[in-house]
């Protein structure tokens, strides 16, 4: 009976949580070798990147710190 209340509780908690949309932002960064010279893709010439979804975390102000005398 208590595992039936804690799945009943669990499943309402759990729509509130998924709702709250996470903002993503790509992150590309160049490609090097060994000896740290960018990685030239040989059909268009450019250089390669790997890219990456990074989340974007939102700032929280603050209140400043009180400096000790």
């Amino acid at each position: 009976m208590k595992n039936i209340i804690f799945v009943v509780g669990l499943i309402l908690c759990l729509p509130s949580v998924a709702d709250e949309p996470k903002e993503t932002k790509q992150v590309c960064v160049d490609v090097k070798d060994k000896d740290g010279k960018e990685v030239k893709d040989p059909k268009t010439g450019k250089v390669k990147q790997s890219c990456k979804l990074v989340k974007q975390h939102k700032k929280l102000d603050g209140e400043k710190v009180p400096e000790k005398k």
